[in-house]
């Protein structure tokens, strides 16, 4: 379906087409575009996108934004004064026709994950648009927005941010009807003075909604006062905390934690429900009393909510377990894939399923740590006091890279020492030297640490004759 005509997008962007046109969607990496896409080049501090623009119109695009003045044969152009600026121009257009129900959610942790238990409960209510990946910064934003149909009837984006000032701009664009704040903890703490002024540039996604605008926040952080304050200078008609404590609107009553699961009952804004989570860990259950307040103060049957949410799947790198069997008749070791991301308090959330997973055949627990990056001067410290936790884990190995994991593999007995490297690509071969059948191997550090490349290495250990397993529980 045309989701953009040549007309439209010039009358939103101010640019010009070189003849007409109709684009499906809006991509800005032709690795990924499809077919009758329109692909925007934009220009960043290492790549420009307009290097790339004739491998757009071989993979089908339908036309390509350019700046002025840049010239092909290959395709229909736009010539705009500015890519980014064309990009901005389309999304808030884009939300500007659009009559779906908007949910925002922020947070220092358990952003991805909450907005994609919200793409699966609100797709069970009706058509619903969602952010991709993480795509929660500058470009993915107004990139989310520019792809979201006409017909939709909710949307659902994740803002995030590591500066003062830039959730503000990002939230204008968005505006949403519902805004939710998972947690507020030290992470990107290098660029701010402290953790309440992390909770202050969090709290900047009220500063898009108007006075019928919904907060829903986490009443059991210590920033909750903080953020709702905020909340209300934002002048945001309703505030829904929700979590353990008494005062909460929607109420954890009881969690049953378990190695591949999670049982639920809870209290949502008076209506109570059960519910079973096909995925580890008491932050989950948490996270989900947000998405399901959200259907609720969208005026969503809860029941179908609930229901839905059975169908939550892993996301990759953030929790979900891989099987490889590297002996013929003896069990698989399992991976616990969080390659994606990390911050101290996802590490704690991370340990706690580490575990509940029980090793097999004589197997053991197998830590796999990357640095936590953009700590500032609280780096080392972070670091060093994962130690204690890391041991409560039951871990019996860890391995690590980077400068900083080096403050926790030094406060370790020498006997939980595995090998401690200058980056994953060293560590890999290392830890792949020691795995075998039953181990469980956790595996987790910042993006900028690649951890990735330790998860492949282990799963290249696969026999010939078989194929890695990816179960369906996600941390």
């Amino acid at each position: 379906m045309t989701l953009w005509t040549a007309h439209e997008i010039e009358q939103e962007t101010g640019g010009k087409a070189t003849q007409d046109f109709n684009a499906t969607g809006v991509s800005i990496d032709t690795r990924t575009l499809k077919k009758d896409e329109i692909y925007i080049a934009l220009k960043g501090e290492n790549l420009d996108g307009h290097d790339y623009v004739e491998a757009a119109f071989k993979a089908g695009a339908s036309a390509a934004i350019v700046k002025k003045g840049f010239s092909t044969k290959s395709g229909t152009l736009v010539h705009v004064d500015d890519t980014m600026d064309a990009l901005e121009k389309l999304g808030i257009a884009s939300r500007a026709r659009s009559k779906a129900k908007i949910v925002a959610v922020t947070g220092s942790a358990g952003k991805t994950g909450t907005k994609e238990m919200l793409y699966i409960v609100f797709s069970a209510l009706g058509k619903t648009h969602a952010s991709k990946k993480s795509f929660n910064n500058h470009w993915g934003v107004p990139l989310s927005l520019a792809n979201m149909p006409k017909e939709t009837a909710y949307g659902i984006f994740e803002l995030g941010m590591n500066h003062a000032g830039e959730l503000e701009k990002l939230t204008q664009q968005v505006k949403p009807h519902i805004a939710i704040i998972t947690t507020i903890e030290p992470v990107h703490i290098e660029f701010f003075k402290n953790a309440e002024a992390i909770a202050d540039a969090k709290a900047e996604i009220f500063l898009g909604m108007d006075k019928d605008g919904i907060a829903i926040l986490n009443i059991d952080n210590p920033h909750f006062a903080r953020l709702k304050a905020h909340a209300e200078k934002a002048g945001l008609g309703k505030i829904l905390p929700f979590g353990e404590d008494e005062q909460a609107q929607s109420r954890l009553i009881d969690c049953s934690l378990h190695a591949d699961s999670t049982k639920v009952t809870a209290d949502i804004l008076g209506e109570r429900v059960k519910y079973k989570l096909n995925i580890p860990g008491k932050h989950i259950a948490l996270n989900s009393l947000s998405a399901l307040t959200a259907v609720k103060a969208a005026g969503g049957n809860l029941d179908i909510a609930v229901e839905a949410l059975r169908n939550s799947e892993p996301i990759e790198g953030r929790g979900n377990r891989i099987l490889v069997t590297i002996t013929e008749d003896q069990p698989p070791f399992t991976i616990i894939n969080e390659s994606y991301n990390a911050n101290p308090a996802s590490m704690l959330a991370a340990f706690q399923v580490f575990a509940m997973v029980e090793p097999t055949s004589g197997g053991r627990r197998i830590a796999v740590l990357g640095d936590m990056l953009e700590l500032g001067k609280e780096g080392p410290r972070l670091h060093a006091g994962l130690a204690n936790p890391l041991l409560k884990a039951k871990a019996d190995l860890l391995f690590c890279c980077g400068p900083l994991m080096d403050a926790l593999y030094q406060m370790l007995p020498p006997d939980w020492h595995g090998a401690h490297t200058k980056d994953s690509q060293m560590l890999a071969p290392l830890v792949t030297a020691v795995a075998k059948p039953g181990d469980v191997f956790l595996i987790k550090g910042s993006a900028g640490s690649k951890m990735s490349y330790v998860v492949q290495a282990l799963q290249s250990m696969a026999l010939p004759q078989t194929k890695t397993k990816e179960t369906k529980h996600a941390v």
